[in-house]
């Protein structure tokens, strides 16, 4: 409670009773009231949140801001709610973009607004519920009603491909859950009766059992993050949705895999954690050298930029698995930091593609000379995507490199290896799509970043330099809750 007000729960229905409002609102001919109860609803979502952080007591590690009430009596499930210093960090993120991609989609969205707003609405509800969820039911219930607004906005708002991608998005996403489900009623089994996610924490599990509960776990987050070789959905999903779509997939959605690994894998199973740490590390540096060299050979845009979110989150994973403070604060950071870049840059596509419809880059070059703007802050949000210090980019992977070399020294040595690969695809897609000479008349007649676009960027500014220059106000808040869970994952539980 905050002022006596269940800040999660307000933090979770809100936009979700906005976005049912605004489907209310009928068809496209209340369009403009449709957009302008989306971007209430989106602000007040955002407002709501501020508490959670404001409000948050740094020098523990329980959860806080709990809400818990009977749900299904029969099977002991609740609606069990609250945060502690890791969860509350993608609440905040998760509410601070609905705003950004309702304003993106302000101009752009021209058919089933309402719907369209809706759907980013409801999702941004859904995704909080997620990430606050204390009872596994309660989770798994929020884990997949997500699909289902994102499934919407890649088939109905995509490209040329939309079905195919949207239904190759959902039947990856799916499968893994179900896997989940399955491990999840074990551990019910095991504790007694309950879904309660702090019960399954005290659960003793033989080492066999443990690594087939990490392996059911696995499919669904891996999918999610995604790691290789359960990767290859997210290019198309990125290429054939629309920009609203792809900027929450890259900055929020990709996270509740690495999530579920957090509140999941680590601590319910931790000697299996340890067991496979070592899988875990090897698949992480092979999204990270080997999807960074695909990134290099892409000629789309957005693909380059959705396989740079897949070598980036290998840094994650990598920070997650060598089990050490700098590791996963690291891995954290570099969470929070690529969703406001990989963010900010789909959304300089998106400028560039609706101006122009195509994202390839050998239709542009010379946009600076038409685009000066434009250009200064697709600069920035580039430099950042290359780990730039002073940017939020160099913050989580230097952090995690450090954590690598307390680990193994060849650990960091490869994970390093993204600086240059990042700077080698992010500076060459730069390169040929704003420097030199103006590359043809479609190039000629482009027009500058308008108001509504440069607030977007300018706010997106504040996070990426901000969190670059200042982190502090990020890793404060999380450094006990990591901690706690390192010591906890230390811990055999082993039957006696």
């Amino acid at each position: 409670m905050f002022f006596g007000l269940p800040v999660i729960s307000v933090a979770i229905w809100l936009p979700i009773m906005f976005g049912i409002l605004i489907l209310a609102t009928g068809g496209d001919k209340n369009a403009p009231l449709a957009r302008i109860l989306a971007m209430v609803g989106s602000v007040l979502g955002f407002l709501v949140t501020i508490p959670l952080y404001t409000g948050f007591v740094r020098d523990t590690s329980e959860m806080q801001f709990v809400e818990m009430h009977g749900w299904i009596a029969r099977f002991n499930i609740h609606y069990h709610l609250g945060v502690d210093g890791i969860s509350v960090l993608f609440i905040l993120l998760t509410a601070f973009f609905t705003p950004i991609v309702v304003l993106a989609g302000w101009q752009v969205i021209e058919k089933r607004v309402a719907q369209y707003m809706a759907s980013f609405l409801i999702m941004s509800g859904i995704m909080i519920g997620v990430f606050a969820s204390l009872d596994a039911i309660l989770f798994y219930v929020f884990w997949e009603a997500m699909l289902i607004p994102m499934f919407l906005i890649i088939g109905v708002w995509g490209g040329a491909n939309r079905v195919y991608a949207a239904v190759k998005f959902f039947l990856y996403t799916l499968l893994g859950s179900l896997l989940m489900l399955i491990a999840l009623i074990y551990l019910y089994n095991k504790a007694g009766g309950s879904f309660e996610i702090v019960d399954f924490h005290q659960v003793a599990i033989p080492l066999t059992a443990q690594i087939l509960i990490f392996i059911a776990f696995f499919f669904a987050f891996a999918v999610k993050v995604p790691m290789f070789p359960v990767h290859t959905w997210l290019p198309d999903a990125h290429v054939e949705a629309p920009t609203g779509g792809s900027v929450i997939l890259a900055a929020i959605m990709l996270k509740v895999g690495a999530y579920g690994f957090l509140r999941f894998s680590i601590p319910i199973v931790p000697d299996a954690s340890h067991h496979l740490a070592g899988v875990m590390i090897a698949l992480s540096l092979i999204a990270v050298v080997y999807i960074g060299l695909v990134a290099l050979t892409q000629t789309d845009m957005k693909k380059l930029v959705a396989y740079s979110s897949i070598s980036h989150m290998g840094f994650v994973t990598l920070g997650l698995f060598i089990f050490n403070s700098y590791g996963m604060e690291g891995a954290l950071l570099q969470i929070i930091s690529h969703g406001f870049v990989s963010g900010a840059l789909f959304l300089c596509i998106g400028v560039l593609y609706d101006r122009m419809h195509s994202r390839n880059i050998a239709d542009y070059g010379g946009v600076a000379n038409t685009m000066p703007v434009f250009a200064a802050f697709f600069m920035l949000f580039a430099m950042a995507n290359s780990g730039l210090p002073g940017t939020s980019g160099f913050v989580g992977e230097f952090m995690v490199i450090l954590g690598a070399v307390k680990a193994n020294f060849w650990y960091a040595f490869a994970a390093a290896s993204t600086l240059v690969f990042g700077a080698a695809y992010t500076l060459w897609m730069y390169k040929r799509v704003i420097f030199g000479a103006v590359a043809n008349h479609h190039v000629a007649g482009l027009t500058d970043l308008t108001v509504r676009e440069k607030v977007i960027f300018a706010i997106l500014v504040i996070a990426v330099l901000g969190m670059g220059l200042y982190p502090l106000p990020f890793s404060e808040i999380m450094h006990v809750s990591v901690n706690d869970l390192l010591v906890h994952a230390a811990r055999s539980k082993l039957p006696m």
